[in-house]
Order: structure tokens, then C-alpha cells, then sequence
């Protein structure tokens, strides 16, 4: 008997839900089952392969139902430009997540809900820790670490050892983030990959033990030091606008500045490494390519053993790689959700109030529509002639998300990004092991929020610079 009520209950959860379907404006999407909605049709492949396979039936505008909750899949640049361009400010909210609820009650910027308090985190980030002064101060600190992940690249080299270039990759941004944020290096004490893996109480100890360890030094002390990290800025920030009561000195209490720390770690680390070794691996795939930037490197820097930031710019065609990398690989396949926060017709779509809204930038980033039939391959010719950009008005490379939740740190990611690429072809040839051929290497990607390779590149590096 109960089991016939739960199956009934089921019935007339389907038949209102089709009835509203049917009886609205909502976008076209597929028929939801009770209780799942549309979950049963993501399968077992990634979340953004599965979406894509269903916006090609029911288009670049999708309603679905994932569980209890209505969401809006979004998987085209006229779509992506309508929703966070032309609406940006209905679309500007995220999701009440289950995760951020455990992160500092979203007092960050990444999962906060759209405010006054995400407003003047995310100003003051801009302006005191992600503006393009902050980051350069930072230049040196970000040339040691380079030297030494090419000093240790070299000895293996010597040795003919295999590496693997994700975890290479992965040492020199966490090595980077580490000394940026707290002024210490990566080591086994501090542990911070285990730790932001595990997201558990270690991650708060961690933050809290580092910022009371900054607290401890005299006002005159962080003065002498010129704020060398992030930690030194947030104080010295805290202490600033706590003798001004405006509402920047509400926001930067104990929690925002974890919170901020975290937003940081998270959104620094994972993401860049992951992006290094998917464009190391198009490029040992296509020797062309390799040997195209090899050269660009060689002429513009000459013999120095190192790419500097400085020659960043001057790099037109490594920026053309970088771009087709990440479009190819967007750092997120799914960008972080928004969530509508109030009722908007898109379209001649009605779309309610606390609508999720997901954008598929990986299906974006191969619209044939827009990158023509070789969509699927990688060919950093194609930005040659083309002014497109990763916050261009036509929304077509959305890598780094865009409008008011763009990402505030992706100049930041580009240069880690720029002198990782660079440094890895200017100071090493690279062959993969045991024979194998670059077109047997496994392109294949695992679901994750930054889609991770499912195989690691390993490669046997040779130095190119001489004695």
C-alpha cells in the first residue's frame, strides 16, 4: 500500500510538472521523471559532454530538471551574450550550494550569493590584491620559482627520467600561490595540496594559524615588510578601514579573509596546473605546433636560458596556443552556476526567479558555427587573424567566466600560465616514453569541475640550453 502511494505521489509530481512544462513559455527541454527530473540522462559520461549531446536535439537554450531543482543550460555564444551579457545583472546571484555552507558561509566571492557584501569583497580584491601593480610585485618571486622547477626538470633530464608534467606543473603553482598569499614556500609542513584535498577542519587550522602568526608582528613590522603577501595586505587593509567605518571595514572581518584565502587557493592552483598539462599535451601531440613556438621563444629571447615576463607580450604566437588550449580545455567545462534573481523573459523564454542557469563553455568552445568544421582540433593559426579575447563582446572563449562573476584573477592565471608553457618548450625538448607515439597519447577527460586528464602526461625531458 505505501509503496502505491509513493508511486502515485510520483504520477502527479510528472503530470503537474508536464502540465506547467506544457503550459508555459520555459525553454524546450527533455520530459523529467519524478524526483530525478533530467539527472538519469547525464550518464557516466563528464556532466558537459552529456549536456552537449542534448542541446544539440533541444538547443543552445535548455530547460532541465535536476532533482528538485529548474536549471537553464546554456550552450552557444548568442545564448552565453543574451544571459551574461544583456541580463548580466538578473544572472549575477549564485546557488545556495551545499559546500558553501562548510567554506566560511560564503563570505567569499566565489559561491556568494550576488549583494553588498560579494560587492565589496570582490572591489576590494580587485583593487588591493588582484589589480595588475599587486600582481607584478610579485614578478621575482615568480621568477625563482621557475628557475628552480627548470633546475629540477634539468637533473632529471640528466638522469633520462620520465616526468610527469601535471605534477610538474602543479609543484610551481602551488609554489607560486604559496609564497603570494603567505610568504612561505611549498614543503612537506605546510602540506597544502593534501590539505585543500580533503577540505576538512585542517584547512581552517591552517588559514587561522598563518593569519594569527601575522597578527602577532607589530604594526611597525608589517609596515617594514611592504606587505609582501596577501596575508600582510588583508591586515593591514583590516586595520586601515576599521578607522574609517565604511562598509568595506564591515566586510573584511576573520572569515571573509579565510574565506578570500581560500577562494585563492582554490581557484589558483587546480585550475592553471590543470590547464598547463592539457596544452603540454596538444603540444607534444602536434610537433608543428611545438616546434612553431620553439622558435618564436628562441627569437624573442635569445640565449637566455629563461622566459621572463617581460617577453610575455612580446609572444604573439604563444598567446595563440594559450587561447586555443583553453578553449579546447576551458578551465571550468561547466562555469561556476548563477542563479536568476528574479523573473526575466529571454527570448520569449520565461524564466522564474531562482532558476539555476548553466553555461557549457566546453561545447561553446567547439560551436563549429564559430570555430568552423576543424572545431574539434587544435589549431592556434585560427586566433591569427581573429580579435577574439577571453572577455570579448561576442562571448565566444569563455574560459575565465565573464561579466560581473568573470574571474578577478584571470591576468593573473595567464601569467602563470605564459611562463609555465614557455619555460617547459624554451628549456626542454620532450619525447614520451616507452616508444610511445604522440598520436597515442590518451586526450581523454575525467568528470571534474576542472575536467583533469584521465591519463597524466609523462614525458622524458632533454635540456635545449646548453652545458
Amino acid at each position: 500500500m505505501l509503496s502505491l502511494l509513493f508511486l502515485l505521489a510520483g504520477f502527479l509530481f510528472w503530470w503537474q510538472y508536464s502540465t506547467h512544462i506544457h503550459g508555459s513559455k520555459l525553454p524546450p527541454g527533455p520530459m523529467p521523471l519524478p524526483i530525478i527530473g533530467n539527472l538519469h540522462l547525464l550518464g557516466k559520461q563528464p556532466s558537459h559532454r552529456a549536456l552537449y549531446k542534448l542541446s544539440q536535439r533541444y538547443g543552445s537554450i535548455m530547460s532541465m530538471r535536476l532533482g528538485s531543482v529548474n536549471a537553464v543550460v546554456i550552450s552557444s555564444p548568442e545564448a552565453a551574450k543574451l544571459f551574461l551579457g544583456t541580463h548580466d545583472a538578473v544572472f549575477a546571484s549564485r546557488p545556495k550550494l551545499q559546500a558553501s555552507k562548510y567554506l566560511y558561509h560564503g563570505k567569499g566571492m566565489v559561491l556568494t550569493e550576488y549583494g553588498p557584501h560579494w560587492q565589496n569583497v570582490r572591489k576590494f580584491c580587485l583593487i588591493e590584491l588582484l589589480s595588475a601593480v599587486k600582481v607584478n610585485r610579485f614578478a621575482g618571486m615568480r621568477r625563482e620559482e621557475i628557475g628552480l622547477m627548470v633546475g629540477k626538470i634539468r637533473a632529471a633530464s640528466k638522469a633520462h627520467e620520465v616526468v610527469d608534467l601535471g605534477e610538474v606543473a602543479g609543484g610551481l603553482i602551488e609554489g607560486m600561490t604559496c609564497r603570494m598569499l603567505f610568504g612561505k614556500k611549498n614543503d612537506e609542513r605546510f602540506g597544502l595540496t593534501r590539505k585543500l584535498k580533503s577540505l576538512s577542519e585542517e584547512i581552517d587550522e591552517m588559514l587561522e594559524s598563518l593569519i594569527t602568526e601575522k597578527e602577532e608582528c607589530s604594526v611597525a613590522t608589517l609596515q617594514r615588510c611592504d606587505q609582501t603577501n596577501f596575508i600582510d595586505t588583508l591586515l593591514s587593509l583590516k586595520n586601515e578601514y576599521s578607522n574609517t567605518h565604511d562598509n568595506l571595514s564591515a566586510s573584511i572581518d576573520r572569515l571573509t579573509m579565510k574565506a578570500v584565502l581560500l577562494d585563492m587557493l582554490a581557484g589558483g592552483i587546480d585550475t592553471s596546473k590543470t590547464a598547463i598539462e592539457w596544452i603540454l599535451s596538444e603540444l607534444i601531440k602536434h610537433p608543428r605546433v611545438m616546434k612553431e613556438l620553439q622558435q618564436e621563444i628562441k627569437t624573442v629571447v635569445g640565449d637566455k636560458h629563461m622566459v621572463e615576463e617581460i617577453d610575455l607580450a612580446k609572444l604573439s604566437y604563444l598567446h595563440m596556443v594559450i587561447k586555443e588550449g583553453l578553449r579546447l580545455y576551458p578551465i571550468a567545462p561547466l562555469l561556476v552556476p548563477h542563479e536568476s534573481i528574479e523573473d526575466v523573459v529571454i527570448n520569449g523564454y520565461e524564466i522564474p526567479k531562482k532558476t539555476l542557469v548553466l553555461v557549457n563553455a566546453w561545447a561553446i568552445g567547439r560551436d563549429p558555427k564559430v570555430w568552423s568544421e576543424n572545431s574539434s582540433e587544435f589549431f592556434p593559426e585560427r586566433f591569427g587573424d581573429r580579435e577574439i579575447d577571453f572577455r570579448g563582446p561576442e562571448f565566444q572563449l569563455m574560459a575565465f567566466n565573464t561579466g560581473r562573476r568573470g574571474c578577478p584573477g584571470m591576468n593573473l592565471g595567464l601569467i602563470n600560465i605564459g611562463l609555465a608553457v614557455s619555460n617547459l618548450v624554451h628549456c626542454f625538448d620532450w619525447i614520451l616514453p616507452n616508444g610511445m607515439s604522440p598520436n597515442d597519447l590518451d586526450m581523454n577527460e575525467k568528470s571534474g569541475l576542472n575536467m583533469p586528464k584521465i591519463e597524466p602526461l609523462l614525458a622524458i625531458p632533454t635540456y635545449r640550453m646548453g652545458a
